[in-house]
């Protein structure tokens, strides 16, 4: 007599006895992502991108480029030299470019407007490598966005510009291309989906897209480096075998457009950590 009993069975025997069982696929999930957890809870009393907002905070400071002024004086939508709350309200349109701009892409331009320097130069290496020093852009941003921690993110849509963008960003994340026909919505627009280790939230919903808008920039342990949300494009753009995301391209702004007014009264928690 073969006394055996598969897994199924055993689920059906428990459950028909009054116990509740849950699934072993469940189970092994909650552990990976509570573990997850619990690693960036133990390093996040030491957040090694707080070094890097010190020496972002350098750089704005810093008088640099032909002008040799800082960017003290850059507006990055509450003012010149606003930094408090700057972060949570972009990207937004701004009358002197005439264009909505990220924060990157404002502080790209403020360094070439205020500073006089040459916008090729500035945006030859925005990313650093793995374990590479962190970049001029990756360090003003880790800075600028420490200003609005704990704030609500509050993305304008008051302009027709950021209406416009916010309307091509949405038609950009459900656009299938390349090799492997993906869209941005292959991967954030599904419940409980995940890659590997890593959960991905569903961005076409209010909660998920909060927290995950509100954690970027961040400090990615894996990579030793801060990511920005510049970063964050260009490297799904670059695992949908899309063409190479140029830094500051209309896409990308209105990409993080559509996204940030998803978020919109999310808590910003940048610079965060990540895997």
């Amino acid at each position: 007599m073969n006394h055996k009993m598969t897994w199924r069975q055993i689920t059906a025997s428990l459950a028909l006895a009054g116990f509740a069982v849950t699934p072993a696929h469940v189970l092994a999930q909650k552990t990976v992502e509570q573990g997850i957890q619990e690693y960036r809870d133990m390093l996040a009393d030491g957040n090694p991108a707080e070094l890097i907002e010190l020496e972002g905070e350098d750089l704005w400071k810093k008088p640099q480029g032909p002008n040799k002024v800082s960017l003290e004086k850059c507006d990055l939508g509450q003012g010149p030299g606003v930094l408090k709350g700057a972060f949570a309200t972009l990207p937004r349109y701004f009358e002197d470019a005439k264009r909505v701009m990220d924060m990157e892409t404002r502080l790209a331009y403020c360094m070439e407007t205020l500073q006089g320097r040459d916008r090729a130069e500035i945006t030859k290496k925005v990313y650093s490598g793995t374990a590479q020093p962190a970049t001029e852009m990756e360090a003003l941003a880790a800075y600028v966005v420490a200003q609005s921690k704990g704030m609500k993110a509050n993305v304008p849509q008051s302009h027709p510009e950021e209406l416009a963008s916010r309307a091509r960003g949405e038609k950009l994340f459900f656009f299938r291309g390349g090799p492997y026909d993906f869209s941005c919505a292959s991967c954030h627009s599904i419940d409980d989906q995940r890659i590997r280790l890593q959960g991905l939230p569903n961005l076409t919903k209010s909660a998920p897209a909060q927290a995950a808008f509100g954690a970027w920039p961040a400090y990615r342990v894996s990579q030793g480096a801060v990511r920005t949300m510049q970063w964050r494009m260009y490297d799904c753009f670059r695992q949908q075998r899309f063409p190479e995301l140029n830094f500051g391209s209309q896409v990308s702004v209105d990409l993080i457009t559509y996204l940030g007014v998803q978020a919109k009264g999310g808590t910003m928690q940048a610079t965060s950590l990540k895997r």
